[in-house]
């Protein structure tokens, strides 16, 4: 009987239940599309960062500032900030070691510095790395010239995208075995490394500020970022030793300076170029490094099934005794992270406007249409009718609405995003291709966003007829029969 009443009344109040429908359908859509939206931004950064160079899980050194792989993530500080090592890297090793949910683990030493070559000078951000298991950790790294890094090998890998801006600079694309000369400064001084590219990598898509990455030995990155290790056997030419033991700065680096003969009738004329290759450092030179003081980071990635946010609790639960922490990739990305972060806040503000407007609206529209239907509300209580019939008649005609308004704003929110990822619609800019997951659009439909839209669509219909329900419920049929 009710079901036929709510049917009947939707039918003869169909302009303002129109409204009504309209109303909630727009908000239902707005919810939609904007959540697959954010949806697909979240997914695509995730794939970018995990599979470029965060990975699932980063374990770094406990500190007061949080911090991404470059740096401190509060902007002031990070001008004055330091990456320490990781603490207790051998034990935290182990411990990673001897855990089936992981797929594998890289070590990684961070720094910032400016790189030169002829009169193209840029900042660039630097990645030391373990070579033997850093790019079988992160398959969206693709050679394009040259060859990969290998483990204790001097050298330089730049991206794509930086030997572009190389060339158009100095009029000629950089060459395999071009010597890249790294410059950093810092408190104790400027500190300037060269070392030989040996290859040229791109991303598969890169996020926000990867192509300013360069990738290089962690002997020279520890020697940027000023990260002391143990040293011993250190082969140093006898012209060297000559040089470093019987001459001050000031004679070293005169005009007229020249080397003490090293043999009868022989003297060499001191140049920049001969200093140069005298003080570089020796790529095949004995070292010894104590791993525990060499390394800013531990990069973890999880198997296919494991919980990110579960591993991170238990993981720092075990290394918090060694002023260890491990975050997640959102916190590794920074900048990156902070903008998706700001999306999501600015489009959920901009929602909630909407849903407050939209549910004022409702109300009024139901508070005309109670006030209008008074003679039909005070016969049914002269007949008998009690509190909870009204109020269940009321609800059950708005919440009709809302289901239909509900469905219609998924079903066409889905027809849309299907018609666009059909369309194959390519993206000029790097940033939004980055923060979408591709340079072609494409959005997933979720079972998830359109269940959540669905009860967002109930819960707003609901919600605005609480007040003109409880108005309905207090016509007295007396007051009702005496209006025309």
């Amino acid at each position: 009987m009710i079901e036929q009443l709510i049917l009947r009344n939707v039918w003869r109040n169909r302009k303002s239940s129109l409204i009504i429908l309209l109303l909630i359908l727009i908000i239902t859509f707005v919810f939609f599309i904007g959540n697959s939206i954010i949806n697909r931004t979240v997914q695509g950064l995730r794939e970018v960062y995990i599979n470029g160079i965060t990975g699932d899980v980063v374990i770094e050194k406990a500190e007061d500032v949080t911090m991404n792989l470059f740096g401190a993530n509060i902007a002031v500080v990070d001008e004055f900030f330091t990456i320490p090592s990781v603490p207790a890297y051998d034990k935290i090793v182990d411990i990673l070691a001897n855990d089936s949910r992981i797929v594998g683990f890289t070590s990684q030493v961070s720094s910032k510095a400016f790189l030169d070559l002829e009169n193209y000078r840029e900042p660039v951000l630097i990645c030391g790395i373990s070579a033997d298991t850093y790019f079988r950790l992160f398959s969206s790294i693709e050679l394009v010239r040259g060859e990969f890094l290998k483990d204790g090998e001097l050298g330089v890998m730049i991206s794509m995208e930086k030997a572009r801006s190389i060339e158009k600079t100095i009029g000629r694309f950089p060459e395999i075995g071009t010597e890249i000369l790294l410059t950093s400064g810092g408190a104790i001084g400027f500190r300037i490394r060269e070392a030989p590219l040996v290859g040229i990598f791109q991303y598969k898509n890169a996020g926000q500020f990867m192509n300013e990455i360069i990738i290089t030995d962690p002997r020279t990155a520890r020697a940027l970022s000023t990260i002391q290790t143990a040293v011993s056997d250190v082969k140093t030419s006898q012209q060297a030793a000559t040089i470093l033991e019987t001459m001050d700065i000031d004679t070293l680096f005169g005009e007229d300076a020249t080397l003490l003969q090293t043999e009868p009738e022989t003297s060499i004329e001191i140049s920049p170029d001969t200093v140069q290759s005298l003080l570089r450092v020796d790529a095949n030179s004995t070292q010894t490094e104590y791993s525990d003081e060499g390394w800013n980071f531990l990069i973890v990635r999880l198997k296919k099934n494991v919980s990110a946010p579960r591993f991170i609790a238990r993981l720092n639960r075990k290394i918090a005794e060694y002023g260890a922490v491990a975050i997640d990739w959102q916190t590794a990305a920074g900048e990156s992270a902070a903008t998706l972060i700001i999306i999501q806040t600015l489009f959920n503000s901009g929602l909630t406007l909407v849903i407050i407007v939209g549910v004022m609206a409702i109300i009024n529209i139901l508070l005309i249409s109670v006030f209008k239907r008074k003679r039909e509300i005070g016969t049914l209580r002269s007949i008998g009718a009690s509190d909870g019939n009204i109020r269940n008649l009321i609800l059950g005609e708005n919440l009709a609405l809302s289901c239909i308004a509900g469905f219609l704003g998924v079903f066409i929110g889905i027809l849309i995003l299907t018609s666009i990822n059909n369309m194959h619609i390519s993206i000029p800019n790097r940033l939004l291709a980055s923060l979408l997951g591709g340079q072609t659009l494409a959005i997933g439909i979720s079972l998830q966003s359109a269940t959540a839209s669905f009860v967002l669509a109930v819960v707003v219909g609901f919600t605005a007829s609480l007040y003109p329900v409880e108005a309905a419920v207090h016509i007295k049929p007396a007051d009702a029969l005496r209006d025309k």
